[in-house]
């Protein structure tokens, strides 16, 4: 049975669930119906209106959750990790249609030991370029399921007001002993692209 979490709640994945090997995550988002205030400036600025390509990443965290290899950044440039555990299953450039707009897929039974946690962050494309941010993205929501089972084991739907903000963590898996866990994070970012984002782990 999935749990649906709030901001800042964590659930163990493997706790009562020693068979879990592998997860997927899956990250959606859908473009505003209804425009901000920026998307009306960027109208009436002239032009044709962009869709708004928003990009999944995964940053894998080393000792004291902090990134040390920029090798370690799974995204739409670098589909698979060098230790072959993590791997993006393909970009998405407009968010269009239902369910899971991109997915990330991690073995944490093989996942070396020296990664402690995974970052998911999601970006807006040439975000200030185009002048979109997430006040017009509207249903985001990271979500885990179990790889083989294809069991949804937790979700986290973002529903503050992220106006002007152009990239987001959405949520993070770590170990926690023996324990694998998730947590919801929701913590919006005015960075533009996922290396200003990783600089932050850095």
């Amino acid at each position: 049975m999935s749990v649906n979490l709030q901001k800042g709640q964590k659930v163990d994945l493997t706790k009562g669930n020693s068979k879990l090997r592998r997860v997927m995550i899956g990250l959606g988002w859908d473009e505003s119906a209804k425009p901000s205030l920026g998307g009306l400036a960027g109208l009436f600025g002239g032009g044709k209106k962009q869709s708004i390509d928003c990009d999944a990443s995964a940053i894998l965290c080393t000792t004291g959750g902090k990134l040390t290899d920029k090798g370690d950044i799974v995204y739409f440039g670098n589909l698979q990790h060098t230790s072959r555990c993590v791997k993006h299953m393909g970009d998405n450039l407009t968010g269009a249609g239902e369910g899971d707009d991109e997915q990330i897929w991690v073995d944490i039974l093989e996942l070396p030991e020296k990664y402690e946690k995974l970052v998911f962050i999601v970006n807006i494309y040439q975000a200030r370029e185009r002048k979109q941010h997430f006040g017009m993205i509207q249903n985001a929501f990271i979500r885990v399921i179990d790889a083989d089972t294809n069991q949804e084991l937790c979700k986290y739907n973002l529903s503050e007001n992220y106006e002007n903000m152009t990239a987001m963590i959405f949520g993070e898996i770590y170990r926690h002993g023996s324990e694998w866990k998730f947590n919801a994070i929701g913590q919006a970012t005015t960075d533009n692209g996922i290396g200003e984002v990783a600089n932050r782990l850095a």
